[in-house]
């Protein structure tokens, strides 16, 4: 029986190359044998028994190549090298014939996150792309499999479903998510050729001298403008108000969107917020003429040039196959009852307890494209599962709830909560930490609906990843473990799930504005719907 080799590559992980091995396993189920090593350092393995390698080849997220030939190269590869292209100084018009030549030379050395729309906004907590499509195909998935992440963030699982040509369906209650996954699935749909064409006509636009002011759209309250006025310089508003003219005069609505988002990742760096403070934290500085502008042409160019790439080599996918809408992870039974039963995977990145003010990071996006107003921020704050920021009425009432619905949480769960409560009730520590205990409450019994809601939607048999991250607090003068992971593993056992693995990932460094803000413990939650 004819052997074939495959190639994995050299820059990942430890718990990477376990995922690479276990992807492989799930999509061939032939043996795997090293050939220059052990199953812990070989950088090619021998598979006999191979009959469809260009499936191998479209599939795999840890492996540069499947067989000898030249075009053996895997489409996760050739992804990861067409935002090495991107990055080499050509301008947009150039790059799409560049590509078609100069990605198979252009292999990369070292972690690459960034390619297609990935790329195209910063955005706190995101997960990694490649563990997205690894947990796909340990799923076993086929190219008719529905995936379904509850809490999307900005998109990572869909953008993946949509490159592996699923269904998908996306839900998160934050709007500026919504908006960003929609974008970054539909952009897909493009051509190189309307995304340059479009830049270009944006680049003319704004080369031109101003003729007469511009202002924001009329419908926005004054409320907002009020806000906007205290966080920009009048000088800055103007600009990015003509930028937006610019964008709102583009023929094609998916086109539209995506400068929206260019548009909406340079706000806080043109702003008085401390950029890399994820509170909100006020710095006035020095505006300088037109660098509101200048700084959306380089950052358009920069998302043009990595998708323009990616669709240059990959082609636009055919159709758009996902769906994604504002919605409660906790409720979606009864807000999407046409799912239930039939999910064949659910990936996703719960939000981590307390540790990140999710809807205040976003809030400049949120207001300036009219997503949310200011005074729904607070809100929606309180709706989502992790939030941090409670009045002390509010604590009690978590309180309440907690006491009367304990008995629905493991024991070690309870055992933390009160533990924290009694070391803070009896020290002499401020309003947040008085409120630790409350909201841990409310995070687990947020995440027991959320997983009760996450059994319903799956098939019998149907897989469940969750990328989860641990966490720890100070109370009473002392350091006090969040084990998320081991919490969430027996509330998923509890409503049904059994887990089949608990995959510890070793911390990456983020390259995002909100890396001093990472968590630095996470597993890999496999469960299985019996």
């Amino acid at each position: 029986m004819q052997s074939s080799t495959l190639r994995i590559k050299e820059f990942i992980r430890p718990f990477e190359r376990r995922l690479a091995l276990q992807e492989l396993h799930a999509l061939t189920k032939q043996s795997l044998l090293p050939l220059d090593g052990d199953l812990e350092s070989a950088k090619s393995f021998g598979v006999k028994g191979l009959s469809d390698l260009g499936a191998l080849r479209s599939s795999l997220a840890y492996w540069v190549s499947v067989g000898d030939t030249p075009e053996g190269l895997t489409n996760q590869i050739r992804r990861e090298a067409t935002s090495i292209v991107a990055r080499n100084g050509s301008a947009p018009a150039e790059l799409t014939n560049l590509v078609r030549t100069q990605v198979q030379h252009s292999l990369p050395r070292s972690r690459c996150l960034r390619y297609a729309t990935h790329g195209i906004h910063e955005y706190r907590g995101k997960f990694f792309p490649q563990l997205v499509r690894a947990l796909m195909n340990m799923a076993e998935l086929t190219s008719k499999s529905l995936v379904v992440d509850p809490m999307c963030g900005s998109g990572t699982t869909l953008v993946e479903a949509c490159l592996s040509e699923r269904t998908c369906f996306g839900f998160d209650l934050n709007p500026l998510s919504i908006f960003l996954s929609k974008v970054k699935c539909a952009a897909l749909t493009l051509s190189a050729e309307q995304l340059v064409e479009a830049h270009q006509l944006l680049e003319d636009s704004l080369s031109q001298p101003v003729r007469q002011k511009v202002h924001r759209c009329e419908r926005m309250s004054e409320g907002d403008r009020a806000y906007l006025a205290r966080w920009f310089d009048r000088q800055a508003l103007i600009e990015l108000d003509r930028v937006k003219c610019a964008i709102e005069s583009l023929e094609n609505s998916i086109v539209r969107n995506f400068y929206l988002v260019s548009l909406s990742n340079i706000l806080r760096a043109v702003s008085f917020q401390k950029l890399d403070d994820l509170r909100i934290r006020r710095e006035l500085t020095e505006h300088e003429q037109g660098s509101a502008v200048k700084a959306f042409l380089a950052e358009a160019s920069r998302s043009t040039k990595l998708v323009a790439a990616h669709l240059a080599d990959q082609g636009p996918i055919p159709g758009e196959k996902h769906s994604v809408r504002q919605a409660d992870a906790r409720r979606l039974a009864s807000i999407v009852p046409d799912l239930i039963g039939r999910a064949d995977a659910i990936v996703t990145s719960p939000p981590y307890a307390t540790a990140l003010p999710y809807i205040d990071t976003d809030r400049l996006s949120l207001i300036y494209l009219g997503l949310l107003s200011r005074s729904g921020h607070r809100i929606l704050d309180g709706e989502m599962i992790g939030n941090r920021e409670i009045s002390a009425n509010e604590r009690e009432r978590y309180w309440q709830t907690y006491a009367s619905q304990k008995d629905l949480l493991p024991k070690q769960t309870c055992d933390l909560i009160d533990l924290i409560d009694g070391l803070n009730r009896n020290s002499d520590v401020g309003f947040r930490r008085l409120n630790l205990a409350a909201l841990l409450s409310k995070y687990f019994l947020d995440m027991r609906q959320t997983i009760r809601q996450l059994h319903v939607l799956l098939k019998p048999k149907g897989m469940a990843f969750l990328v989860v991250g641990n966490n720890r607090t100070v109370a009473g003068g002392r350091t006090v473990h969040i084990e998320t992971c081991d919490h969430l593993c027996e509330i998923s056992q509890s409503v049904g799930f059994s887990v089949e693995e608990s995959i510890s990932m070793e911390m990456l460094i983020s390259r995002d504005i909100f890396r001093k803000n990472a968590m630095r413990s996470e597993r890999i939650l496999k469960l299985r719907k019996g």
